[in-house]
C-alpha cells in the first residue's frame, strides 16, 4: 500500500500536528504510548514543534474533566511536545465538522497520523485535517499496515480467526471473514449473543464448516473444556492466526483457563500470529506471551475493519 511516508515529509523546524491514540491510561508503558516513540524521536531529531492531538472516552462534545488529557502532558515533556485538550470535548470532532478541522489546521504546518486505532472513524482529526495540510503516516502506522496486510495478501494457510471478547458488534465481521478464513473460532461472550439454538447446533457441525461457535460454562464467563480442546486443535494446525479478544473473564483466576490455553496454543504455534485490541493485549501481557506474537496491533476494531475492508477512512484520505 503506497502511503505518504514520514521520511518524505518536510518537517524540519515545522509545527507538526501528531494524531495519537491516547484513549487509555496515562501510563508511559502503555502499548499505544510506547508505539508512538519512534515517531516522536524522529520529530524531535528534526527540531519539529510537536503538537499532540488525541481523544479519550466519549464525553459527547462536552468538557468532562475526568477525561482530560492533562495527565498525559508529563509523559510527552521529554520530547518537548504539547498535548492539546481532548478533541471530543468539541462536537466538531465526531461530526467531522470542516470548520473544526480548519481550526485544528491553524495549529500546525503539517500533519502526521500515528493513530491507527482511531483511523476507522470518519472524524475531523482523522479525515478532515489531512485535506488541509501536507501529511504522512507515522512509523508505527506504516508497520501496522504492513503486518496486518499479511493476513489477506497470500497468507500462510490454514488461516484461523479467533473472535472473542464481550462486544457483540464483532459478530458483524464473521460473514466477511468467511470468504478469507479457513476457520473462525467464536468465544468470549459472543456465543451467548447467537442464542441457544446456535449453541446446540455447534455440536452437530461438520468438520468442513468454517465457523465454530464455542460453548460457554454455566456462568457464561469462560468457554468449556470441550471447546478448549476443539479450538486448540484448530490453532495448532494453523499457518496464520488472528486473535481478537480474550476467551473469557481472564482477570479472574477461575475464568482464565480458556484464554490461557488458547492464547498459549497460539503463542506456541509456528504460525504467523497477530493480535489486537486493548483487552487482548492486556491478557497476552498478563500471561507473559507478548514476545511470542509476530505483531500486536494497537487497534481492536480498527484491526478487524482493516482486515475486512483492506483499508480504513484514515488511510484513504492520506492517499489523496
Amino acid at each position: 500500500m503506497d502511503l505518504p511516508k514520514l521520511g518524505d515529509l518536510d518537517i524540519s523546524g515545522k509545527r507538526v500536528l501528531l494524531r495519537l491514540d491516547l484513549d487509555t491510561d496515562p501510563d508511559p508503558n502503555d502499548l499505544r504510548i510506547k508505539a508512538s516513540e519512534e515517531t516522536l524521536n524522529y520529530l524531535k531529531e528534526k527540531d519539529s514543534q510537536i503538537i499532540i492531538l488525541a481523544h479519550k472516552g466519549r464525553p459527547g462534545g462536552k468538557v468532562d474533566e475526568s477525561l482530560s488529557l492533562k495527565p498525559f502532558q508529563p509523559i510527552f515533556d521529554k520530547w518537548g511536545a504539547k498535548v492539546e485538550e481532548n478533541l471530543r470535548f468539541d462536537p466538531g470532532e465526531e461530526d467531522n465538522d470542516p470548520e473544526f478541522a480548519k481550526k485544528l489546521a491553524t495549529l500546525g504546518d503539517c500533519y502526521v497520523n500515528e493513530a491507527f486505532a482511531s483511523s476507522h472513524r470518519e472524524h475531523a482529526s482523522i479525515v478532515g485535517l489531512p485535506k488541509l495540510l501536507p501529511h504522512a503516516v507515522g512509523f508505527r502506522f506504516q508497520k501496522e499496515v504492513e503486518n496486518l496486510s499479511k493476513v489477506f495478501e497470500n497468507p500462510k494457510r490454514p488461516l484461523v480467526f479467533v473472535i472473542s471478547g464481550v462486544k457483540e458488534d464483532k459478530l458483524q465481521y464473521v460473514k466477511t471473514f468467511e470468504s478469507l478464513a479457513d476457520k473462525i473460532l467464536i468465544g468470549g461472550r459472543l456465543p451467548d449473543f447467537l442464542g441457544d439454538v446456535a449453541l446446540e447446533s455447534v455440536k452437530l457441525r461438520a468438520e468442513s464448516e468454517k465457523v465454530l461457535v464455542g460453548n460457554l460454562n454455566q456462568d457464561k464467563e469462560d468457554i468449556t473444556l470441550n471447546t478448549i480442546e476443539v479450538f486448540e486443535k484448530e490453532v495448532k494446525g494453523a499457518g496464520t492466526v488472528v486473535v481478537s479478544g480474550p476467551l473469557g473473564k481472564y482477570e479472574e483466576d477461575g475464568h482464565r483457563i480458556g484464554t490461557e490455553k488458547i492464547f498459549k496454543a497460539v503463542a506456541d504455534s509456528s504460525a504467523f500470529k497477530v493480535a489486537g485490541g486493548g483487552d487482548t493485549e492486556k491478557a497476552i501481557s498478563k500471561l507473559g506471551l507478548s514476545n511470542n506474537f509476530d505483531w500486536i496491533s494497537v487497534g481492536g476494531g480498527a484491526m478487524l475493519e482493516f482486515i475486512s475492508k483492506k483499508t480504513l477512512p484514515g488511510i484513504e484520505i492520506l492517499k489523496l
